[in-house]
């Protein structure tokens, strides 16, 4: 049967390949090769969550649907975890939506406030499952540049709004670059969503995971940003429950009918058996993170320090002060994409390149230590560094 070319496009043509399965299929093609690619923890959930999900299923009840935006006890918990370690006391301008994860919650919220053609910004470098989102839906990522230090830089992001700017994503701590934005700064930007009439979108997947002095902001606790402020949070990194698929947001409570339409048409409810774990997790609080974050500190200061004997090999080495990445400038005329392969495939070291963040000029790779424990991040490190010299290094 003949098809016309009409059978075969997509809306999704424009949109980047997923970068994590690539690296896995280096991996795969190079037995033994350490993954420093993908962004997960080392640590699974806690017992107290286990236990609940043992509970689950003991009545009827909880093999049924539940209640589109998650369960109530759940979102009481979140509610008071939201007070309590936020800032973020709720009023009525404001609702806790539970999802199958933050990145559901993202696609969801850009289902529910843009139309084709609008224009969102994106301080490089950005998460590229967000640029991969905002295409899908027929929008417009626009790359706005940050400071050197991947800094929010102000100036840019005002002359990047036009009168098709939709929303602007922050995502704090960030992934890729460690980089834990300032208080003043997601001020500022909330605020100038605020002028414009814009959203601001916050992802605090990381909110936990800062190492040095300055901490953790939600932009939604600011009074005055309930009407335009969403905050993507996650359970994923924290609780060591990425495979589990459970994130939540808060947000404007006019956006919740919409929202319903979409979780309702599209997922039905958060996956219930996720939920009870949940609540077990959330009945210990970051006293479970804080029993591993001295380890994850600690690599992190091994890694750094690792990485800075490439001296002039590298342009440009971040502190890395959230999350669990170090994002570092190659001095090499390489893509980021052809150094990664090289190191997956001639030195056994799997890291991510920068072109998935937006990043085409100069040589970026990510390099994620959370995952692999204490011992292989040391060996996969060490690896990165000897093969960074080894293929970059001029005679």
């Amino acid at each position: 049967m003949r098809q016309s070319a009409r059978f075969f496009e997509s809306r999704l043509s424009d949109v980047q390949d997923p970068i994590i399965p690539r690296v896995q299929a280096w991996v795969l093609e190079n037995p033994g090769t350490i993954s420093l690619g993908q962004g997960i923890v080392s640590y699974g959930p806690p017992p107290e969550a286990l236990q609940a999900l043992a509970d689950f299923g003991r009545v009827a009840s909880d093999h049924r649907y539940g209640p589109v935006k998650g369960d109530p006890e759940l979102i009481s918990l979140l509610t008071q975890k939201l007070r309590e370690e936020n800032g973020l006391t709720l009023g009525p301008e404001q609702a806790v939506f539970v999802s199958a994860g933050s990145n559901m919650a993202f696609f969801e919220i850009l289902l529910a406030i843009t139309v084709p053609g609008d224009e969102i910004l994106l301080p490089v470098p950005f998460y590229f499952n967000q640029e991969m989102a905002i295409r899908m839906f027929g929008c417009t990522p626009v790359p706005v540049a940050t400071n050197q230090d991947f800094s929010i830089d102000y100036e840019a992001m005002v002359r990047a709004i036009t009168p098709k700017t939709r929303a602007i994503v922050t995502v704090s701590p960030n992934n890729p670059s460690g980089q834990v934005y300032r208080e003043a700064d997601l001020r500022a930007v909330n605020q100038l969503c605020r002028e414009h009439g814009l959203f601001h979108l916050s992802d605090e997947a990381y909110e936990y995971f800062t190492w040095g002095e300055r901490p953790h902001f939600s932009p939604a606790s600011i009074p005055g940003a309930e009407g335009c402020t969403v905050g993507f949070y996650s359970l994923s990194k924290t609780f060591g429950f990425a495979g589990w698929r459970l994130g939540y947001m808060v947000v404007p409570v006019n956006l919740v009918p919409e929202l319903i339409k979409i979780q309702d048409t599209n997922l039905i409810c958060p996956p219930r058996p996720s939920q009870w774990a949940a609540i077990g997790a959330l009945t210990v609080g970051r006293s479970y993170f804080d029993q591993h974050a001295q380890v994850l500190i600690r690599l992190r200061d091994e890694v750094l320090t690792a990485l800075s004997s490439l001296g002039p090999l590298l342009r440009r080495l971040p502190q890395a002060e959230g999350a669990f990445y170090v994002f570092l400038d190659v001095d090499t005329t390489l893509t980021g994409l052809t150094l990664a392969e090289r190191l997956a495939l001639e030195h056994g070291v799997a890291v991510v390149p920068g072109e998935a963040f937006g990043m085409h000029v100069g040589c970026y790779l990510r390099v994620a230590y959370g995952a692999p424990d204490p011992e292989t991040v040391r060996e996969g490190v060490r690896r990165l560094v000897a093969g960074i010299r080894a293929i970059c290094e001029r005679p």
